[in-house]
């Protein structure tokens, strides 16, 4: 793996893509790739057991050694496109094209702190799927995450929302609804029976089950309070918005 070029690496990528779409042809290469096929290329992906094609049918698949490489270039762009994008406020087409260095210049090793800095993203910025590494199996920790689900916060703890770790549209569209986005203010009030969080001037009461989707940078912040406080308890007159999963 460690002789394969720039080229055969993009073609790997292209491939991991078409295979989420279920796709397979040389045609849909092409329009992924878009530009004139290199037929080199594929050849030699072939030739080294890293992909299988098939000229008669006009199709072409990773094969298990193939699947193997691609999910760790995937990785290692779509976890550099979420550092980038969240970390460094990369926008537009600058953190895809620093993405696509990074891939071929990190070792799995930092690739793993990296992902587990970020909490063990599933997402990348484009909302497809970052394939899990050993890191994410073993929920590992051994790094001190910068970001951290809202469910690992303790009373009196706040942060600003990095991303929403939510699988659902309709859900991600209530937490919009809520005020409950990327850079506005979480502040945790309550953790039982349900959790209760100040956020944008409004308290807001979710499924405990909703608090590990949201992820937060983590702040500074003054030692938690002695009790949990309840609806007549809000600080500053902030006002409730309600939670209807």
């Amino acid at each position: 793996m460690d002789n394969m070029n720039v080229g055969q690496d993009e073609y790997l990528e292209a491939l991991w893509c078409l295979r989420e779409q279920e796709k397979d042809t040389l045609a849909d290469l092409q329009t992924a790739l878009d530009d004139p096929l290199d037929h080199v290329i594929l050849a030699s992906l072939a030739a080294v057991g890293m992909a299988v094609l098939n000229r008669e049918t006009g199709t072409v698949a990773l094969s298990a050694q193939g699947l193997d490489h691609a999910r760790e270039l995937v990785r290692k762009h779509r976890l550099a496109e979420r550092l980038l994008h969240d970390v460094l406020g990369l926008r537009n087409q600058r953190f895809e094209s620093e993405a696509c260095t990074f891939e071929h210049l990190v070792a799995p090793n930092v690739v793993d702190g990296i992902c587990t800095l970020l909490g063990h993203p599933r997402e990348c910025p484009h909302g497809l799927p970052i394939p899990e590494g050993p890191c994410c199996t073993r929920n590992e920790h051994a790094v001190q995450s910068a970001v951290a689900h809202l469910s690992q916060f303790e009373l009196g703890e706040s942060g600003r929302i990095a991303y929403l770790n939510c699988r659902d549209d309709s859900l991600l569209h209530r937490l919009n609804g809520l005020q409950i986005k990327p850079g506005a203010k979480i502040k945790v009030h309550q953790k039982y029976p349900a959790w209760v969080v100040e956020c944008e001037g409004g308290m807001i009461a979710i499924d405990p089950g909703i608090a590990d989707s949201i992820c937060l940078w983590r702040q500074q912040t003054p030692p938690p309070p002695e009790h949990e406080i309840g609806p007549q308890e809000t600080e500053k007159g902030a006002k409730w918005r309600s939670w209807r999963p």
